[in-house]
């Protein structure tokens, strides 16, 4: 078996076209990666004393000046009965303009780039390439007519079947893996540079969230592959995938099926280790009996990767199945 898998993956590293894919899987995290630090750098010092310039001509201005004095002379208009002893200080830290009002700037945050941001997109980006490897190192067996000749000389279908469902999730998995924990690392070193706080926990919970991305890109791998063996075709294969991951949380929403079924939100749940969502129950306290209310509630990580394994083990048992028993050109 060791040996069928080395000879699938030096056929998978020789498609050209799985090479421009795998090229693009550290590209275009690459340029992602860059653009962040870019877009959440801090102002320079000219840009600083620009702002500050403007501040201070705007507190010159004589409605900033006589709000000032407005708040100095009644403070109790200003503060109600929570008066300060420095009135003039405080009354000057709220109506004066600041700098930072004159300039604007995306500071970097580790958790929202996790849950929202750019960590987010790379590990979507990586499991839809990572599916086209899948499909397109298939696919070309398909379309040359190859499978039947690797069958002569390994008859036994289901290890040939196993061997590359091995490579393609493997590989996909591990390159992946290397991707997101050069992202974050790379972000930590910014962050450190930047003075800004990673402690608690944080770059841990970013490294491991990069970590669950890189497995569903080894399953987006496999379930590509998988699809692509059991219809013959990439086309047939990238439309079913299409369907499921974007098309199938609109008709679930359309029929009225609970969003937990949504395979999107399922995703998102084994990425982020647990996803929010909005659902109908019935409305808590003195509401009226049959009355729905609009609840947010939780879907664990553990549902969803129940619901997204036994998909794709159902899908790998058709394809195996499949190929198995049907006739090879």
């Amino acid at each position: 078996m060791s040996r069928l898998f080395r000879v699938e993956l030096i056929r998978f590293l020789s498609r050209r076209a799985v090479l421009v894919i795998l090229v693009l899987a550290v590209a275009i995290p690459m340029v992602i990666g860059v653009a962040t630090i870019l877009n959440t750098r801090p102002p320079s010092d000219d840009a600083l004393a620009s702002a500050q310039a403007q501040a201070d001509a705007e507190a010159k201005q004589p409605y900033i000046q006589r709000d000032l004095r407005r708040c100095i002379n009644h403070p109790d208009e200003w503060f109600g009965s929570q008066v300060p002893d420095d009135v003039e200080s405080v009354c000057a830290d709220n109506v004066l303009p600041k700098a930072e009002w004159f300039t604007y700037w995306n500071p970097l945050d580790l958790a929202s780039q996790r849950d929202e941001g750019s960590g987010l997109a790379i590990v979507i980006l990586l499991s839809i390439l990572m599916m086209l490897a899948g499909t397109t190192f298939a696919g070309h067996d398909w379309a040359s007519g190859s499978v039947s000749n690797q069958l002569l000389f390994e008859p036994r279908r289901p290890r040939v079947w196993a061997a590359k469902a091995g490579v393609v999730t493997a590989l996909a998995a591990a390159l992946a893996a290397a991707v997101v924990t050069g992202f974050w690392a790379v972000m930590a070193l910014v962050a450190h540079g930047r003075d800004i706080e990673t402690g608690h926990g944080l770059l841990l919970d970013c490294f491991q969230s990069g970590w669950r991305g890189a497995g569903m890109a080894g399953a987006a791998a496999l379930a590509g592959y998988a699809l692509t063996m059991l219809f013959r075709s990439t086309v047939a294969a990238l439309g079913v995938l299409l369907a499921a991951s974007v098309a199938g949380g609109i008709v679930l929403a359309v029929i009225g099926i609970d969003s937990v079924w949504n395979p999107g939100l399922n995703v998102a749940a084994v990425i982020l280790d647990g996803a929010t969502y909005w659902t109908d129950a019935p409305c808590p306290g003195g509401a009226e009996p049959g009355q729905f209310c609009e609840v947010e509630k939780t879907l664990p990580i553990g549902r969803a990767l129940w619901f997204l394994g036994t998909g794709l083990a159902l899908f790998a048992a058709a394809s195996v199945a499949s190929f198995h028993r049907r006739d090879v050109p």
